[in-house]
């Protein structure tokens, strides 16, 4: 199973979107500063997941998220 993922940031309140195939190793990455884009906000938590079967669909989620669009809906959704 692939994921796409939300994280917030416990600091600061900052959402971060990505995909991967272990959610929870990558969630240690995250928190453990090996995430460049991440490392000034950790610690981070799982805010919100979905599960797909293939890596394509979770990445084409993951850039869904990302544009204005998507944030409406997760807003709209109240999952941010």
């Amino acid at each position: 199973m692939y994921y796409a993922y939300i994280l917030k940031s416990t600091k600061t309140g900052r959402y971060y979107y990505g995909s991967t195939a272990d959610l929870a190793k990558r969630l240690t990455n995250h928190n453990a500063g090996r995430v460049r884009s991440t490392k000034a906000y950790k610690p981070w938590e799982i805010h919100y997941f979905e599960e797909y079967p293939t890596k394509s669909e979770a990445f084409n989620r993951e850039r869904f998220f990302k544009t204005i669009e998507g944030y409406q809906f997760l807003k709209m959704s109240g999952i941010i």
